[in-house]
């Protein structure tokens, strides 16, 4: 029998359902594999109850010949953003180190709903903010993958998902959840070699999910391939009264309406993209990519986005602004870390608690938010800013009156070594620099694997759709990971 942790989603829901292998085999596999890479430092908590007795229930179900759930018998893995009750969630960070919530975030509540069970707690960038999960103050997340030219430097599985790409990546989870504020599914998918997609902003509650900024974040699904993103989508979305930016539409049935068929289409490359220095091996793969689209019947057509290039700084004022209001929150008065040194007042408190709990890019980014919000500075920066996102997003609407979907890089390179960029901000800020423009506009965006570089390190590929149309999106995806046939995984160094 093929090994259980090297099926997806959809091979594991359709085996349990026929009966070839029990739901509680397949989470004692994944378990398994689980507590052998430790090294890897994906899981900050492991759940393996949780799993396994979401296994017994679909393996009793089936037994008694119910119609079983979407997802019975998938164990997955829950990025710590996201608040899983009586289980700690801490955003990676120590200020909330201890934390147990009392309620279920929206989107682990439909995947629990949908017979999903938990492998654990993913690892991150602390309130995911980073793009390399060194941020996190439980210690980096370690890519699987290893530079084939000889190097044998731990490489950053991207951020703020680290955890998550590296845990699908290394067969550690069938498919996990993940959240992209300006780029942290794709980007991470996009270096460990997997498939992951941010939905329309809404598509997804933010309700029991651990704020960023606000009008950016939105949880996504990763996964080996581009079917098992869809499958699980469509069991993460869905209409929520407790969130007031929730879309109140029904779930499309994504799976069913999945086709690499682009005839009729009209694929958008954005000049704005081809940007200085670009390694020619991304921009060797963006060429095989347009080929591909073209193979599979989309017409190819230039289209200008003229305000890219200031996406990257609008973001990086509008993001930091949110999280400086965001963070507030959290002072030592209820619940997480307090640090009350003797004699201290209410004051001292705050001040000792913020300083200890939260790590050094969070700081830089609350007080760069601080600052752009602060009397004098606001409109000059934020009001600024929040402009220009108005102007990129129209770039967008434009864009949509001559093509469907647009095809891009995804990063700017592959991994990278821990440790090579963290030092410098600036560095590490423009590996969003493909991603960010679709996250300000709340547009559907999708990594898949398209090859290898010269490393043997994964490259990525990104479709960006319209508002709503993660179909188009998907289905541009599978056309691709059909024309890639991307087989490439990373050995079990640990």
């Amino acid at each position: 029998m093929t090994d259980l942790t090297d099926l997806g989603v959809a091979a594991i829901r359709d085996g349990v359902r026929a009966g070839t292998f029990s739901a509680r085999e397949v989470a004692e596999g994944f378990i398994a594999n689980v507590s052998k890479a430790k090294a890897l430092n994906a899981f900050l908590v492991e759940t393996p109850d949780h799993a396994l007795a979401a296994a017994d229930a679909a393996d009793t179900a089936r037994a008694a010949g119910e119609t079983l759930k979407p997802l019975a018998g998938v164990p997955i893995g829950m990025k710590d953003l996201f608040c899983t009750k009586g289980v700690p969630t801490t955003a990676a960070s120590l200020i909330l180190e201890g934390f147990v919530p009392p309620y279920e975030s929206t989107v682990s509540a439909n995947l629990w709903d949908a017979g999903a069970g938990m492998l654990g707690k993913l690892n991150m960038d602390q309130f995911a903010m980073g793009s390399s999960n060194e941020t996190s103050a439980f210690g980096n997340v370690i890519s699987p993958w290893r530079r084939s030219d000889g190097g044998n430097a731990p490489l950053a599985p991207g951020g703020s998902s680290g955890g998550s790409s590296t845990a699908v990546a290394a067969r550690l989870c069938p498919a996990a959840t993940g959240t992209d504020t300006g780029g942290s599914i794709r980007q991470p998918a996009a270096f460990t070699g997997i498939s992951g997609i941010k939905p329309t902003y809404g598509r997804c509650s933010r309700w029991g999910t651990i704020a960023f900024a606000s009008s950016l974040d939105q949880a996504g699904p990763m996964a080996r391939d581009v079917r098992d993103c869809a499958i699980l989508l469509e069991a993460m979305s869905g209409f929520d009264a407790k969130d007031a930016t929730s879309l109140d539409l029904p779930v499309p049935a994504w799976e069913a309406g999945l086709s690499g068929d682009l005839k009729g289409k009209r694929i958008g490359i954005p000049t704005e993209y081809r940007v200085d220095n670009m390694p020619a091996e991304i921009d060797a793969l963006w060429q095989q990519g347009i080929d591909w689209l073209k193979d599979a019947g989309a017409e190819i057509v230039e289209v200008s986005l003229p305000h890219t290039k200031y996406a990257l700084p609008a973001y990086y004022i509008i993001a930091p602004a949110e999280a400086s209001s965001n963070l507030a929150r959290y002072d030592g008065v209820r619940y997480g870390l307090r640090d009350l040194p003797e004699g201290a007042g209410l004051q001292d408190m705050y001040a000792a608690t913020r300083a200890d709990g939260f790590g050094d890019e969070v700081k830089r980014r609350i007080m760069i938010g601080t600052y752009v919000l602060s009397a004098g500075f606001y409109d000059a920066y934020f009001t600024q800013a929040s402009k220009v996102r108005t102007l990129i997003a129209r770039d967008f609407e434009q864009a949509w009156a001559k093509c469907d979907l647009l095809l891009t890089p995804t990063a700017p390179s592959s991994a990278f070594a821990l440790g090579e960029k963290s030092a410098d901000p600036i560095a590490m800020y423009l590996n969003d620099v493909f991603t960010v423009p679709s996250s300000l506009a709340g547009l559907p965006a999708m990594s898949v694997p398209g090859g290898l570089d010269g490393a043997g390190l994964p490259l990525g590929l990104q479709i960006i759709g319209k508002p709503l149309d993660e179909q188009g999106v998907l289905n541009a995806g599978l056309a691709l990971e059909q024309r890639a046939g991307f087989i490439a995984r990373a050995e079990a160094w640990w």
